[in-house]
């Protein structure tokens, strides 16, 4: 029997609600298809900050090497903890164990409404492959003379030859791994989010390696938008998109906008993905920790139940993934059991319970 460790970190706010029932699936689906997972708890988040000085033990990363995998709840509440403080462990981790593609898989399931009139399931079904680890959020620069006439900052992206290569082949073998486009000599596509008519430098530099990356697949469809353009594309024809490659900073703008072509934040899982699984990779739904709904039992479990599917792919446990999404899409299709946010009464553990047991 295969048996996998598994990291949860529930974090901040309604991060604890959203990880019993990302738990609870979890189980489920280790029971039925045959193989074990261990869960073990790390209560690092804000409240662990306010105690200790600091968002995780500084071996943390040693401790967290041991597992499969990391399921992460939500982190960041600003009324503890300033939000670019809480994000360092987020970044940490990310970096430490460079788990450098971000993965948002964008999709919208039957039964599901969105405030995108486009937006249908035949028409939503896109990746973001969104580069990780260096970028926009390479948290290099200063403050100068801060409250003076004189003052200014200074915040300083850094663009990698191997860091772009590396994330925009991820994204064409992603691409014909898909097969979007059906029979013929085109096999997928990828389009480059960029910005480079305004920044002259980073972008340029990142347009120029993805030619060349591009070069190396002639069987898979190339396109280019910028990114403000691409903000509208996603409204106007979501169904033009397969696989998207973005910097840090434009691919976690444009998946807050496929968040809701998909039907909102609390469908949205992302994973933090080593593909030369040298490091464990981290799961976690891509919404935040909504302070003022904890222990209400209303957000909606789907984003973090997503990101068990997620991982269980990563895993290799793809028939116990597959049936993870099938029960989901059962239970939205159903109509009956659904949270707030769906327009439904429902509470999280209500929503939890009908997944695992559609699985079981």
């Amino acid at each position: 029997m295969a048996r996998y460790r598994v990291a949860v970190i529930p974090g901040d706010g309604v991060g604890n609600e959203v990880a019993a029932e990302a738990n609870r699936v979890l189980t489920a689906a280790a029971t039925r298809f045959g193989f074990d997972v261990g869960l073990e708890n790390f209560v690092w988040s804000c409240d662990w900050y306010l105690q200790h000085g600091e968002m995780m033990p500084e071996d943390a990363l040693d401790t967290l090497a041991g597992f499969d995998a990391i399921f992460l709840g939500c982190i960041g509440d600003a009324a503890k903890v300033p939000d670019d403080v809480s994000l360092t462990m987020l970044l940490a981790i990310r970096k430490g164990f460079d788990q450098y593609v971000n993965l948002r898989p964008i999709r919208l399931y039957p039964g599901v409404t969105t405030p995108i009139a486009t937006a249908t399931p035949e028409t939503v079904d896109m990746i973001v492959v969104r580069e990780n680890t260096e970028g926009e959020y390479s948290r290099l620069g200063g403050m100068f003379k801060v409250g003076s006439p004189e003052g200014f900052a200074l915040q300083t992206g850094v663009f990698t030859q191997k860091g772009c290569e590396r994330v925009i082949r991820y994204a064409f073998d992603l691409a014909r791994s898909r097969r979007k486009l059906g029979a013929g000599p085109i096999v997928g596509r990828v389009t480059n989010c960029t910005k480079s008519n305004a920044l002259n430098y980073s972008m340029v530099f990142w347009d120029k390696v993805y030619d060349a990356v591009a070069a190396g697949y002639p069987d898979v469809a190339t396109d280019k938008a910028l990114v403000d353009a691409i903000t509208m594309w996603f409204v106007k024809n979501p169904e033009a998109f397969d696989v998207i490659v973005a910097s840090n900073l434009f691919g976690d703008i444009i998946t807050d906008l496929g968040s809701m072509l998909q039907g909102g934040m609390g469908m949205a899982a992302g994973g933090n993905i080593d593909p030369e699984r040298r490091h464990p990779s981290m799961f976690e739904p891509i919404h935040g920790s909504a302070p003022k709904y904890t222990g209400m039992g209303r957000v909606n479990p789907i984003a973090s139940i997503e990101a068990v599917r997620m991982m269980l792919d990563h895993l290799g446990e793809n028939a116990a993934a597959d049936a993870v999404g099938q029960a989901i899409a059962d239970v939205l299709v159903a109509g009956d059991i659904r949270t707030r946010d769906l327009d439904g009464t429902s509470s999280t553990s209500e929503v939890g319970k009908a997944i695992a047991g559609r699985i079981g």
